[in-house]
């Protein structure tokens, strides 16, 4: 990793063999080090999700039988990885948007108070 490459900061979620399969996994790795290294994806490997907040994406990895969503927001200095999850309807659950900001919240104040 270069020392001009934003970090990815995980706040929730995993990408592990399985539940992704081997192929999956490693299209989620390279498509996550694109972003660290400030390459904008966007369809169809991505696409903007203003209904969380502002810089807020949804990676898309189709995998042999499931469809993965990676809900991140780019920030200057990191990627905040928000939620891992297998999206079986069109429409991305309100859980999802809620727990998404409210991850949000909790690593904006945290850096606010230095835990970063």
């Amino acid at each position: 990793m270069s020392p001009y490459d934003k970090p990815l900061v995980w706040m929730h979620g995993e990408i592990l063999t399985p539940p992704f399969s081997k192929s999956a996994r490693i299209e989620t790795g390279y498509l996550l080090r694109q972003l660290q290294k400030g390459i904008v994806l966007s369809l169809p490997q991505s696409r903007p999700m203003p209904s969380i907040g502002t810089g807020c994406h949804e990676l898309r990895i189709n995998d042999e039988s499931i469809t993965w969503r990676i809900i991140y927001k780019i920030y200057s200095d990191a990627i905040l990885i928000l939620e891992v999850f297998d999206k079986k309807t069109n429409k991305t659950p309100t859980s999802v948007i809620d727990i998404c900001k409210q991850r949000i919240r909790r690593f904006d104040i945290d850096v606010k108070k230095g835990n970063r």
